[in-house]
């Protein structure tokens, strides 16, 4: 099979964006969502050493707005499922962030940060009542592009979609244990 000029010269950029892309996705990640995740993991703990799995009231307030303030912000009137829920998430904010930047399970973790994004997203827009705030949930197509719903997060979850799809890339901890082939 006879191939054209332009596919001949693009070849190589399509494989050297293989291996760039996922490297890039993860550096971005980390210089941007690493210390903001981190930072709101810990505005959940609660005191102590074992305070992850005490959440502060904070926590449920942030992850539970309404079923707070159905229960006069006291965490002991809301169920184990509340519970599980802020301790998971809180968990998560530090987990999933860590295996994105080492590259460990990274497909796995990407696909674990979208989940986290569209939780808070809902959180956000529905728990907190982003959506009477004008602006908040934007409108893709509308000349704006500072949107903290809809534009920001779109992105995120765009440079985890590469990881999704390509993988940790060349230097990562997956590349070392599941590397396949000599």
């Amino acid at each position: 099979m006879t191939t054209s000029p332009l596919a001949d010269m693009a070849h190589p950029i399509n494989r050297a964006g293989d291996e760039v892309l996922p490297i890039l996705a993860r550096l971005t990640f980390a210089g941007v969502l690493l210390m903001y995740y981190w930072n709101s993991g810990l505005t959940k703990l609660g005191d102590g050493i074992f305070g992850i799995f005490q959440p502060s009231s904070g926590a449920y307030v942030q992850i539970f707005p309404k079923a707070m303030e159905a229960a006069g912000y006291d965490t002991s009137q809301l169920t184990i499922f509340h519970w599980a829920v802020v301790t998971g998430g809180t968990i998560a904010e530090f987990i999933l962030p860590v295996l994105i930047i080492i590259g460990l399970f990274t497909r796995l973790a990407a696909v674990g940060m979208i989940g986290f994004i569209i939780v808070q997203s809902l959180t956000d827009l529905y728990g907190h009542g982003g959506i009477a705030h004008e602006g908040t949930l934007g409108a893709w197509f509308d000349r704006m592009s500072d949107a903290l719903i809809l534009d920001q997060r779109a992105f995120w979850v765009l440079c985890l979609l590469i990881l999704v799809f390509k993988g940790a890339g060349t230097i990562s901890v997956d590349r070392g244990l599941f590397r396949s082939g000599p």
